[in-house]
Order: structure tokens, then sequence, then C-alpha cells
């Protein structure tokens, strides 16, 4: 833990996590216009009856990046006095700070609200499974709809037919559909941003294609984003940024399944990503021994890479 506090080169806070999680905690970050890191980490003290998934509801924070930030831990039983990891400190996607940006490999969403460049919201997501996978690319909102009727293509029907859950052809508003309170439907034909009956599978690769949301954090979008916003599906397991003096680096596992552990396509990635941020002016001082070591860990942790960081 010592080592961590000193490659983010400053002290984490340390929060103690109440029995009762509650609602989550909108991530409402700060922005400076020559700064590409946001937020501060903290860690928290669990109870006894503590899960990650608990801890992800009550932090805005998905499953899976609580699993990878604190290796080692049982996510189902963390252990009274453990300390986690909240990895609430981001580096921001390469795009354009405007509207929607959705990283799949992280599984986050970042809202950057029109008319106001101080600021950025931030949510876990859930995204489509590796045989529906998320679309990438540039769309908008298109639509969006309260306590919204669900009407299942065929493929997910005979996908349940085939596990013997029958499946109706429409499905009304209430506990029983899965797109939850609220939709946005993007100009993506048959995609949306919704909420969720399920809330406990945030933060996963479990949904057929559309981006799923805590139920909270989805009704707080739905009433804050304005239809034609843009939204822009990216594809970016590392992101590279600089604040201040230092330059840090992020990973998370490749979102092809195939690839992961794979070094020579999580080396290539980081090629990628470094000839992106040469591009934008970044990059002074990178050490990439120390990046080769963030990337193969793999942790969606931002940790310094220029010399003289310490990992």
């Amino acid at each position: 833990m010592c080592i961590l506090f000193k490659s983010m080169g400053r002290l984490l806070a340390i929060l103690v996590l109440l029995a009762a999680a509650g609602r989550a905690l909108a991530l409402e970050l700060p922005l400076s216009a020559d700064s590409h890191v946001v937020g501060e980490n903290t860690v928290l003290v669990a109870n006894y009856e503590d899960t990650f998934v608990k801890i992800a509801r009550a932090y805005d924070l998905g499953f899976q990046e609580l699993v990878q930030a604190n290796p080692g831990v049982d996510p189902w039983i963390p252990g009274k006095g453990t300390k986690i990891i909240l990895p609430t400190r981001f580096v921001l996607p390469q795009a354009p700070r405007r509207g929607i940006v959705i990283n799949l490999p992280e599984l986050r969403l970042y809202y950057f609200p029109d008319g106001d460049s101080g600021r950025v919201i931030t949510h876990p997501i859930s995204i489509g499974r590796m045989e529906w996978r998320t679309p990438l690319g540039l769309t908008e909102v298109y639509s969006k709809i309260k306590n919204p009727t669900w009407y299942p293509p065929q493929s997910i029907r005979d996908e349940h037919a085939a596990q013997n859950r029958p499946l109706e052809a429409v499905v009304p508003p209430g506990p029983d559909n899965p797109l939850g309170k609220h939709a946005m439907r993007l100009a993506l034909p048959g995609y949306l941003i919704h909420g969720t009956n399920m809330p406990a599978g945030v933060g996963m690769r479990v949904t057929h294609g559309c981006i799923r949301m805590f139920p909270e954090d989805i009704e707080s979008l739905y009433n804050d984003v304005p239809v034609g916003t843009p939204v822009r599906i990216v594809n970016q397991p590392i992101k590279l940024g600089q604040s201040g003096a230092d330059f840090y680096l992020e990973a998370h596992p490749l979102l092809d399944e195939k690839l992961q552990g794979d070094e020579v396509s999580i080396m290539t990635e980081l090629t990628r990503a470094y000839i992106a941020a040469t591009e934008e002016g970044l990059g002074n001082g990178f050490d990439w021994k120390m990046a080769e070591r963030v990337v193969l860990n793999a942790r969606g942790i931002p940790e310094v890479i220029s010399s003289g960081g310490l990992l």
C-alpha cells in the first residue's frame, strides 16, 4: 500500500464505509483546460458485511474496476478492516470534451455539460458481452423515454428460449423491465443508454450491446442531457495524460477478451496511445519501462510514468 501512495505522489484519504451503503455518490469533478487527469483516489476501511457490489453502488463505481484496483482482495468477503482503494481518479479519454464520451474498456461514461468547461460528470456502466458488442463511433441522443416499454428483438427472445426463460414480445414498464425507469435512445438503431432492474451488474460486460447504468445515475443524466447531445463511443484501454509536471498512464484490460494477457497486443496498444499523446504535444519524460509495468498490471489507476516517478 505504501508503494501505491508513493506512485500517486500524494497521500490518499482514508474513509470508513458505513454499514448502510445507500445511493451512489455522483462523481462530479473539477476540470481545468490544461490537465488531463481529474479526481483523487481514496481508501476506505471495510466493515465485515461489505462486498464490492455494495461498495460500488455507494461510491458510483463499477464492480470490475474495484476488482482491478484491489488485486488479492476477495470481492465478496473483503473482511472487516481491509483497506480498499476506490479508483476515483481518472485520465480523461482522448476525445473532444463535449457531450458524452463512453470508453468501453474502462466501463465508464463521461459527460461534459455544454457551456460548462469547468467540470466533468462520470459514471460506471455495463456494456455488451463479446457476442453482443457495443458499437464504436460518433452518434447522438435521439430521444428520451420515461418508463420505457421494451420490445426485445427476436435474437434475444431466441436466446432466452434456449435457456428455458421465455420472453414476451413486449415487456411493459415495471420491476421486470430491464431498461429501468429511464432510457435515452441513440441515433444508432437499436441502442440505448438506460437504467436497470439489476444494479448489481453495473460495471460488467453483461448487456446485449446497450449501455446500462445505476438507476440514480441514468435519472440524473436523463434530466441533464438534452436531445441532440453528441455521444462518442471509443476503445481506449490505455490512456495517457499530463497533470502539472507529471505524465500519467491508466491501463485497463483490452476490449477483445481473446487478446487479454497477450503482451504483444498490449504493447501495441501502448505504442498507439503514446503516438496519439505525442501528436497532442504530450509525453515529456515518458519512461517506457515504467509504462510497461503499468500496462501489464492493468489496474485501472492513473500512475506516474515520467522520469523520476516511483512505482
